[in-house]
């Protein structure tokens, strides 16, 4: 029985490049997005690249019933999920005081209650077998504000609570938990910026540095990862 891990928001960026590094140390795939055009594509990619199995549903991450579906669909699968990165979120940019309505909602739900509540769905499987690694993907803007952060900041401190509250819940049950906190790194998010592609950390080397904690002995766990771009935050 192979392992699995999931990724969501996975057909671009980190995700993507997580995607491609758990197939090629052989583990079968559970992903999701928005983009069921993307899904496909990424699917087929990756099968044909690494020959494993690569599940995959259109979700929309924001909508709690979508997640649950998203993951009994996961729970249907000839595998047991080792694996878990909570990885989906956006970025809208703006200020507390001037965002338009619902933009904090929108942002928690996608960014916050995405990862609670696929982390409660299939924790448990983790917990039974005392095996397996929960990585939330946080954000330097986690721990440091910044002006046009608004919104996005406040579910990415909550985000890194969440984080911290699961390590102390998990550890008498074997689950590793690590909080992940990239600066600015060359995704989607920074579309339109007009800045050389150098001046941002790479996808894949993320993936790297959460591949790295993955592989320790399970008497040793990463609890925070920390990057930026060598030449600082943007």
């Amino acid at each position: 029985m192979n392992k699995i891990a999931v990724v969501t928001g996975g057909t671009k960026g980190i995700g993507k490049a997580l995607v491609d590094l758990f197939s090629e140390y052989g583990f079968d795939i559970a992903v999701c997005s928005r983009n069921s055009e993307q899904l496909n594509i990424l699917k087929k990619e990756i099968e044909q690249k690494y020959d494993n199995r690569v599940y995959v549903m259109k979700t929309d991450m924001a909508e709690q019933k979508e997640v649950l579906r998203f993951a009994e669909y996961i729970g249907e699968q000839d595998g047991e999920v080792e694996i878990l990165v909570n990885n989906a979120g956006i970025f809208i940019p703006g200020q507390i005081h001037t965002e338009e309505d619902g933009v904090l909602e929108m942002t928690i739900n996608t960014n916050l209650y995405s990862a609670y509540h696929m982390t409660r769905a299939l924790i448990h499987g983790m917990k039974k077998r005392k095996s397996g690694h929960i990585f939330n993907i946080c954000s330097t803007a986690s721990f440091v504000p910044y002006v046009n952060g608004g919104s996005y900041c406040i579910s990415k401190f909550a985000m890194l609570g969440m984080s911290k509250v699961l390590r102390e819940e998990m550890k008498e049950h074997g689950v590793r938990v690590t909080s992940v906190m990239p600066g600015a790194t060359l995704t989607a998010s920074w579309e339109g910026v007009d800045l050389p592609e150098d001046r941002f950390m790479r996808p894949e080397d993320v993936a790297a540095a959460i591949w790295n904690a993955y592989k320790m002995s399970d008497r040793t766990v990463i609890e925070e990862i920390v990057m930026r771009p060598q030449l600082g935050d943007i």
